[in-house]
């Protein structure tokens, strides 16, 4: 009589973009995974909330990377561009400043010199050198170390000097000074950590390599929104026999002689694994699920001492009649407000909310008309804020109506006039909110801050260091935030998870009694 056999199992916690990434590479290597999401629909932060016939999309906006997607899907054997449509931008996007200047950021590299030219000629030159110091940061930044390990110290001291070839210790806006005189300018090619959850003023100057992807990839939009891909995702696993458990919360990760063994949801039902993939944030997955466990290198004091990426306010609201009005206003514009440096201190070390701000605005409807009803339009309102672990912390639950409604009329005078008028659904997000949807610690919209010494070996390892047979996956690990990133987080993941040895039937399940 033959032995029967069965296919190792993983269980992985998060149906964000990260753990659905990770549940296919995992598929690939001949695991039977089952994935768990408290959420009702997959995604994570890249799902969506429907009112009023209004699809709000609740995170990411923009695919800036569609190779990375393509090639996840090519390890599962399928074809990316079958199950999701990329619409490419352009314009990609455009900046608003307080003066009444504008800068529109394309792809067209005859189109950007000029708009460079009209607003600072003498930046020019600048610009050019800035685009080659964006391109080697990305060869080394991203195809280098954003595509491989760093969970051992010597992964870190072989690349030590490239990082002080590249000036890693000196910021993105200061690295952007050096190449523009004109402050606009000196904005336009810095901002981009504060998306990952970075301070420009003090993440590294290796994220310049941000201006490089842009130029080299563009700049899309999945059609249906970035829920779209995590749906796609969600019908890849489950095509392959994969198993999708929505709605449901890990309570804990099971230990069994030392080992990950499985987990245990809230509601006491223990699920057995012989590998266990978290996509939770980093610091819930140390600070809760593993809360019985002893830990050498994330204690709750140093979770406690890191630095944190900062909050989000986001205000989603739908209008009525209004598909055909504001005609200058496009998909993605950024709105900056009086201050810079200043604000950024204010969100970052004063963890104060100021009175003014800078929003980015997220009009879908003009790309995609399925996200409102016929005629009416669809936005995503963003203000950075400060993170809930500041001493002067935010009362949420009196500031944000007074803080909407100072964000109305920021929209009302500079981008959206006559915008009360035709309001017609409307859902705020606080940091309060990312903590209790997304249990992110304080809140913080994209985990540890992206600071070179939370960066790379420094940051939680994708195979975790207080637990054999637990891996990360997700915004706090190796490489980190945005949808490149938690894409890229899998394809590191996958590279430490040895292969599935399939398991006798006769071979027991590990135990699920904690150690």
């Amino acid at each position: 009589m033959r032995e029967s056999r069965r296919a190792a199992r993983a269980v992985v916690i998060g149906a964000g973009l990260g753990g659905l990434a990770s549940a296919m590479r995992l598929q690939s290597k001949g695991y039977a995974v089952t994935v768990i999401d408290r959420l009702d629909r997959p995604g994570g932060r890249g799902s969506s909330i429907t009112r009023g016939g209004h699809r709000f999309d609740l995170g990411p906006t923009i695919v800036t990377v569609p190779q990375g997607l393509r090639a996840l899907w090519a390890a599962c054997g399928r074809d990316f561009d079958r199950d999701v449509t990329l619409h490419p931008m352009d314009p990609y996007y455009e900046i608003r400043w307080q003066d009444g200047s504008t800068f529109t950021m394309r792809g067209d590299d005859a189109a950007m010199e000029r708009e460079v030219a009209r607003l600072s000629p003498g930046d020019l030159e600048g610009y050019r050198k800035f685009l080659k110091d964006a391109e080697a940061r990305y060869r080394f930044g991203y195809e280098d170390l954003g595509r491989r390990p760093m969970n051992r110290l010597l992964d870190l001291i072989k690349v030590l000097p490239k990082f002080a070839w590249f000036r890693a210790d000196r910021s993105v806006h200061a690295h952007a000074a050096r190449r523009f005189r004109d402050p606009r300018l000196r904005f336009a090619f810095s901002f981009h950590p504060l998306f990952i959850g970075g301070d420009p003023f003090r993440v590294t100057s290796m994220y310049a390599l941000v201006s490089h992807l842009e130029k080299a990839f563009g700049v899309h939009y999945a059609m249906g929104g970035v829920q779209a891909i995590a749906r796609a995702m969600a019908g890849v696993i489950a095509d392959r026999g994969g198993v999708l458990r929505l709605g449901e919360e890990v309570d804990e990760i099971a230990v069994t002689a030392g080992r990950a063994a499985g987990v245990v949801l809230a509601g006491g039902e223990r699920i057995a694994a012989d590998i266990v993939v978290s996509n939770a944030d980093a610091g819930h997955t140390y600070s809760r699920l593993l809360r019985h466990r002893p830990r050498r290198r994330w204690t709750d004091a140093r979770l406690k001492r890191a630095r944190w990426s900062m909050g989000l306010f986001v205000w989603y609201f739908g209008t009525r009649g209004t598909r055909r009005k504001w005609r200058d206003v496009g998909h993605h514009t950024i709105v900056v407000g009086p201050r810079y440096r200043e604000h950024i201190r204010d969100i970052f070390i004063r963890g104060r909310l100021a009175d003014d701000m800078s929003l980015y605005v997220h009009r879908p409807s003009v790309t995609d008309p399925s996200v409102a009803p016929e005629g009416d339009d669809t936005f995503y309102v963003l203000s950075p804020v400060p993170h809930l672990g500041h001493a002067n912390g935010v009362d949420w639950a009196a500031e944000a109506e007074p803080y909407r409604r100072k964000m109305l009329a920021m929209l009302e005078e500079r981008l959206l006039p006559g915008l009360s008028g035709h309001v017609c659904e409307s859902l705020v997000f606080t940091p309060e909110t990312f903590r209790d949807r997304y249990l992110s610690p304080l809140g913080a919209g994209f985990s540890i801050e992206p600071r070179i010494l939370q960066s790379a070996w420094f940051r939680p390892h994708n195979v975790s260091e207080e637990l054999p047979g637990l891996y990360l996956a997700g915004a706090g690990t190796h490489p980190g935030a945005g949808v490149p990133g938690v894409i890229g987080t899998a394809e590191v993941l996958a590279q430490l998870v040895p292969d599935a040895a399939p398991h006798s039937d006769a071979t027991p399940l590990p135990r699920m009694a904690a150690e």
